[in-house]
C-alpha cells in the first residue's frame, strides 16, 4: 500500500551536483525542497578520513562509492540487432551511489564547452555546408550569453583553479586561447604541476601550440565559497578518481554545497529512497509529485508543485520512459525524443617509456595538468578530412596507485621475474599523453527499456544501443596521430599510441561522461526539454543533467551540467514562479 505524504513546494530527485545545487537556490529563495537519494549521506569527516581515504582496494577495486549493480545496472548491445546483455559491474562507466553521486568520486576536471559547441550543427553548416547523413547534430537553443554566468556560479561554488584565455575580450596570456569569453578570472589560480605536465607543456610550445593549465575543481589554496564552506589545498595526494577527498580539495556537492544546505530549515534529505515514477495528472501535463520506496520496502508518494529529476545520465533517462512522460525514441521512424540522441566519449591516448627521466608517478590528482586545444572541436579546419570533432589533448598525472599502476611497454613478459623487473624498470620514466574527444550523435545510438531484464522492483532495466560512428573513429585516428607526432619530440625511447578503434567495448574503463538521451533545444520535434530544462508540454517538470546535452564535445561534462542547474534554477526563480507555463522565449 501506498502511503500518501504532505505536499512539499518542490521535489528534487538525486543529490549530486545537479540536484544539490538546484535545492540550495532554491531554499535559498524560501521555497520548501524535499530531496530524495537512492544511496547514503557522504560526508567528507567521516566518509573520508585521511587514514581511510587512501584505500585502493576498496574504492577502486571494489568500487564503494558506485552504484551497486545488484540496485540497478544497464543492458548493453552495439546494434539493434543484438540481444542486449546486463552489466554485472562496472567498467565503461562508473555511475555513483548516495549523495554526491558520480560528482563524488569524479577527478575534478573542469572545462566550459565552447560558444560554437551550443549552435554546432549551424556552425558547421555554415563553415562546412552539409553535414554528414550519419550525424545528428543539433544546436542546443541557447547562445553563449545565456550560460556564461552560470558557468561563472558554478565554478565560484566549486573553486575553480585556472587561468584565464579570453577575459572580457581580450586575450590572456597563460590560458587556453580557444574558450570563450569569461566574464571574470578563476575563483583560485592553477595548481602547480609535476615535471610530466611540464615537460608536456615545454614541448608543446617549442612546437608552436599553447599549452595552458587544466580547470580543476581541486583547488589550489585555501578558499570558501558563495555558500560560506571552506576547501583546502590540494596535496597532491594521488587519490583522487574515484576516492573521496579527505583534505576537502576536491570540489563535490557533499564538499561544497550540502553542509550549508542541510541546515536549512526548509529543506529535507531522505537517504536511501529510490524513486518509482514521476506522478501526472489524468491529462498528462502536469506533474503531481513522485512515487518512490524506501530501505525497508514502504512506498510513499510525495506531492509536489514542482519537480525536478537531476539523477545520473541513464537515471534520468530511464525515469521518463517508465513514467510515460515523452514519446520514446524510435530509431527506425526517427520519431520521439526520450532516448534519442545518446552519446558518449572517445578516450584516445599516447604512452611514452624513457631511459632518462623520473617523473614520480605517485605524485598527482585527477585534475593535476597541461593541456593544448588545437585540435580540438572544430579549432583546425575540418576541410577534407572526412570527419567533424576533436580532443582535448593533456597530461594529467591521476597518482599511480600500487594495485593498478604497472607500466610496461608492450614487448615485454606478461608474468614473472621479467615482468616484475620491466615494471621496475619503467615505474618511474613512463608518462602518457590523453585525449579527451568528441562523441557525435547518430541515429543508431540510443536509450530504451529492456524487454528481457528487470531490477528488485521489477522494473525493466535500462538498454543502452551504442556503437562508435566512423565519423568518431576517423577522429581518434586524425587526433591520436596529432598526440604521437608531439610525443615523438619529446624523444622517448619508445611510443605506444592507442586510438579508440573497433566497436564500444563496456568492459574496460574508459569515462562516465555519457549523455544525451532526453536533450535540450528549441522545438519539441527534436528535444525533450527546452532551454531552461523545462519538460516539454510538462512545465512544472524539470529534467537537469548531462541527459540534456544533443551531443558532446571534446571536454568533461561536469562544468556544463552545474551551468545547466545554475541556469535551470535561475528561469524557476525569476521566471516561472512568476508566472507558471512553458518558458519558451522567457
Amino acid at each position: 500500500m501506498i502511503k500518501k505524504l504532505p505536499e512539499t513546494e518542490v521535489v528534487v530527485i538525486g543529490l549530486g551536483w545537479a540536484g544539490s545545487i538546484i535545492a540550495k537556490e532554491l531554499c535559498d529563495a524560501g521555497l520548501s525542497v524535499v530531496g530524495l537519494e537512492r544511496g547514503p549521506w557522504r560526508d567528507t569527516a567521516s566518509d573520508f578520513n585521511v587514514a581511510t581515504a587512501a584505500d585502493e582496494l576498496r574504492y577502486n577495486q571494489r568500487q564503494e562509492l558506485m552504484l551497486r549493480t545488484r540496485q540497478n545496472t544497464v543492458t548493453m548491445r552495439n546494434t539493434a540487432s543484438q540481444v542486449a546483455l546486463p552489466m554485472r559491474s562496472w567498467g565503461s562507466f562508473h555511475p555513483g551511489n548516495g549523495t554526491g553521486g558520480a560528482g563524488g568520486h569524479w577527478a575534478g576536471i573542469t572545462f566550459r564547452f565552447q560558444p560554437e559547441e551550443f549552435r554546432l550543427k549551424s556552425h558547421l553548416q555554415e563553415r562546412y555546408g552539409a553535414i554528414p547523413s550519419e550525424l545528428t547534430l543539433q544546436d542546443w537553443g541557447l547562445t553563449w550569453q545565456d550560460i556564461e554566468p552560470h558557468y561563472m556560479s558554478f565554478e565560484r561554488v566549486a573553486g575553480t583553479s585556472g587561468k584565464a584565455g579570453v577575459l572580457n575580450g581580450v586575450k590572456q596570456a597563460g590560458g587556453n586561447p580557444f574558450e570563450g569569453d569569461r566574464s571574470g578570472e578563476y575563483p583560485t589560480p592553477p595548481l602547480a604541476q609535476p615535471y610530466g605536465p611540464t615537460l608536456f607543456a615545454q614541448t608543446a610550445r617549442e612546437l608552436g601550440y599553447q599549452a595552458f593549465p587544466v580547470p580543476s575543481s581541486l583547488v589550489s589554496e585555501a578558499y570558501t565559497n558563495p555558500y560560506g564552506l571552506t576547501m583546502g589545498a590540494c596535496t597532491f595526494c594521488g587519490f583522487c578518481t574515484n576516492y573521496g577527498c579527505a583534505n576537502y580539495s576536491k570540489a563535490s556537492s557533499f564538499s561544497t554545497i550540502l553542509p550549508a544546505l542541510i541546515r536549512q530549515p526548509n529543506f529535507e534529505a531522505r537517504t536511501f529512497c529510490e524513486v518509482l515514477t514521476v506522478n501526472t495528472d489524468a491529462s498528462g501535463k502536469q506533474a503531481t509529485g513522485v512515487t518512490y520506496v524506501d530501505a525497508s520496502g514502504q512506498q510513499w508518494e510525495q506531492p509536489a508543485q514542482i519537480v525536478i529529476v537531476a539523477a545520473f545520465t541513464f537515471e534520468n533517462v530511464r525515469l521518463m520512459l517508465l513514467s510515460g512522460i515523452g514519446k520514446p525514441y524510435d530509431p527506425i521512424s526517427n520519431t520521439g525524443t526520450t532516448g534519442r540522441n545518446y552519446a558518449y566519449q572517445t578516450a584516445n591516448g599516447v604512452t611514452l617509456f624513457f631511459d632518462d627521466k623520473k617523473f614520480n608517478p605517485f605524485i598527482g590528482g585527477g585534475a593535476v595538468g597541461m593541456a593544448i586545444d588545437e585540435f580540438n572541436n572544430d579549432n583546425f579546419d575540418h576541410s577534407g578530412l572526412g570527419f567533424f570533432g576533436g580532443g582535448s589533448i593533456r597530461v594529467t598525472p591521476i597518482g599511480a596507485a600500487p594495485i593498478s599502476y604497472h607500466p610496461t611497454p608492450p614487448n615485454s613478459p606478461k608474468w614473472g621475474k621479467g615482468w616484475k623487473q620491466a615494471m621496475v624498470n619503467n615505474y618511474q620514466s613512463t608518462m602518457s599523453i590523453g585525449c579527451e574527444a568528441s562523441s557525435y550523435t547518430t541515429r543508431s545510438n540510443y536509450l530504451s527499456l529492456d524487454p528481457n531484464y528487470k531490477d528488485p522492483h521489477g522494473r525493466p532495466l535500462l538498454r543502452v544501443t551504442f556503437d562508435f560512428p566512423d565519423n568518431d573513429l576517423k577522429m581518434a585516428s586524425y587526433c591520436t596521430n596529432k598526440v604521437a607526432e608531439l610525443a615523438k619530440s619529446m624523444n622517448p625511447r619508445e611510443i605506444v599510441a592507442k586510438p579508440t578503434q573497433g566497436h564500444w567495448d563496456s568492459k574496460p574503463y574508459q569515462s562516465s561522461h555519457v549523455v544525451g538521451g532526453f536533450v535540450m533545444g528549441s522545438s519539441p520535434q527534436t528535444s525533450s526539454v527546452n532551454t531552461h530544462l523545462q519538460v516539454w508540454g510538462v512545465p512544472n517538470l524539470f529534467v537537469v543533467g548531462a541527459s540534456a546535452f544533443p551531443q558532446n564535445p571534446g571536454y568533461n561534462p561536469t562544468g556544463t551540467v552545474g551551468a545547466l542547474a545554475f541556469r535551470a534554477s535561475h528561469s524557476i526563480l525569476t521566471h516561472y514562479l512568476k508566472h507558471p507555463r512553458e518558458m519558451i522565449t522567457a
